[in-house]
């Protein structure tokens, strides 16, 4: 890469996992792998193949799906670590390994318990070790943002002498301030001897909200990669998000000496993309992927955009894929038109039964609804893969009763492992009986955390998507659902999500350690 291109490195599907909750199927991480292939992300951070069988699978997978971006894993700086992560990578067209281990003072004494030389020792190690797998290695300072001057320097010369090509200096836990953070790699750019040889990356969180700050900040100071997440997705307070990066990078070229290959129209599905599966929605309020991103209320503000855009809109919102992009199928639509509109969006079918599956899900919508948008495709999209899994409760019936002075009741009637079960409940709303009289059949004991009502599209039939978080025993899941009715897409959003509380936990923590 030349100097004047900024590598973007996703990790949505790896550090973004790490929101509570947030947790990703094997098919969705493939789905959302292929749709930020298509953005042209440089490289896609699939995983942490050690943390788990799921999560191996996972980074298999998206090796196996994704041609034209490099696909990472994630690996402490072990030899099983490094070893597992090359397996995992064994099938990718372009592969990375990215290995880690922390740098700090409180992280060596405190976490690692090993002395500095030692960690030196281990770095180096670690990096050989990948070098006999592939000549793309990452190395990962972790908590570099409070690590000694002196000790960063010495241990990133190390491990380019070893053979890492990239070298990525972490604000793990969001302590940085821009000013503090570009001369941090400034510094390292210029005492390093040998820096010249390594591309010098930056991930920041955004515990102080500074994480856009302190990337656009390193790469001003020569940092070629930014890690960073779709719509700033991560555990915490979250990454860096790629939509603000890429478009600030894009806009200021009079402040920034290069430009990223993202195919920025493809920015706003995305993010709609990795909203519905996590069940994390955008706020309106968000740069460039909120809904009010690029609405005018104020009558000044209104009259200058009319006059002449740039007075109060300093990008187009046709450039990150804000359009009026709808889907004219309807009721009498036939497989393959929907095939191709779906495929289009990066959405394809592993076997005819997904296919049929899917596009009869299609045919009731239609009934319901008489335009069928891109977004309603996604949630579509997202619930027959919900629906063909391995779940053990399935919504059958539900009706509720709620009228002005009466206490509202559900019925519902669930297919568990097969057998239909019934119960009745009455609570302080319909979609309180709903839960309870679910609860009455599976008997979970699960928490409700959260719950959050979206539209999908605009409209009085617009499709309601529902995202529910429940809690047992320190385990945190999202359950999804979306319908024209809102208390229907409740009921099969909690229903999700005790499916996966009872299920057995595809994998651990999607990272052990911290980066």
């Amino acid at each position: 890469m030349s100097q004047d291109t900024l590598i973007v490195f996703d990790t949505t599907l790896r550090d973004g996992e790490q929101s509570p909750g947030a947790s990703m199927t094997r098919e969705e991480k493939v789905r959302i792998a292929k749709v930020l292939e298509k953005m042209r992300v440089d490289v896609i951070e699939a995983g942490f193949p050690m943390a788990s069988t799921g999560d191996f699978e996972s980074v298999q997978a998206v090796a196996r799906a994704v041609k034209e971006s490099t696909v990472a894993g994630l690996s402490r700086a072990t030899f099983a670590d490094i070893d597992r992560c090359a397996e995992a990578l064994k099938d990718a067209a372009r592969a990375r390994i990215h290995t880690f281990i922390a740098t700090s003072p409180i992280h060596m004494q405190m976490k690692l318990r090993m002395e500095p030389e030692a960690v030196i020792e281990a770095a180096v190690a670690a990096v050989k070790r990948a070098r006999q797998w592939t000549d793309d290695v990452e190395f990962s300072a972790e908590d570099a943002g409070r690590s000694e001057i002196d000790f960063l320097c010495r241990i990133t010369e190390a491990v380019i002498a070893a053979g890492a090509r990239t070298i990525n200096i972490p604000d793990t836990v969001g302590y940085n301030v821009p000013e503090q953070f570009a001369a941090t790699i400034g510094a390292l750019l210029q005492r390093v001897p040998n820096a010249d040889r390594a591309v010098f990356s930056v991930h920041c969180h955004n515990d102080l909200g500074l994480a856009v700050a302190n990337s656009l900040a390193a790469v001003r100071a020569g940092a070629r990669q930014v890690e960073c997440t779709i719509n700033g997705l991560g555990e915490r307070a979250g990454n860096a998000a790629l939509e603000e990066i890429v478009m600030a990078v894009r806009t200021r070229r009079d402040l920034f000496a290069c430009d990223t290959r993202i195919d920025t129209t493809q920015i706003v599905p995305a993010s709609r993309l990795v909203s519905t599966i996590t069940g994390f929605p955008v706020q309106p309020n968000k740069a460039i992927v909120g809904a009010n991103a690029f609405a005018h209320e104020s009558g000044i503000h209104q009259d200058g955009v009319l006059k002449h855009r740039e007075t109060y809109e300093i990008m187009r919102a046709e450039d990150v894929g804000w359009t009026a992009n709808r889907m004219v199928l309807g009721k009498h639509s036939g497989r393959s038109a929907f095939r191709s509109r779906l495929e289009e969006l990066g959405v394809s079918f592993a076997s005819d039964e997904e296919l049929n599956a899917a596009f009869a899900r299609f045919k009731t919508l239609a009934d319901k609804k008489h335009e069928i948008f891109d977004e309603d495709l996604q949630a579509l999209v997202s619930e027959t893969s919900a629906a063909t899994a391995q779940e053990r409760a399935k919504l059958v019936y539900l009706q509720v009763t709620s009228e002005t002075g009466e206490t509202p009741a559900a019925e519902v009637v669930l297919s568990v492992d097969g057998a239909e079960m019934k119960a009745t409940a009455s609570g302080s709303g319909p979609v309180d009986a709903a839960f309870k009289a679910i609860e009455q059949i599976l008997n979970v004991g699960a928490e409700l955390k959260l719950y959050s009502v979206n539209a999908i599209t605009g409209g009085t039939d617009a499709q309601g998507e529902v995202t529910v978080r429940v809690e047992k025993a320190g385990r945190i899941v999202n359950g999804q659902g979306a319908d024209t009715d809102i208390v229907i897409a409740s009921a099969k959003a909690f229903v999700n999500a005790l499916n996966k509380i009872i299920a057995p936990a595809e994998r651990a923590h999607p990272q052990l350690g911290n980066v």
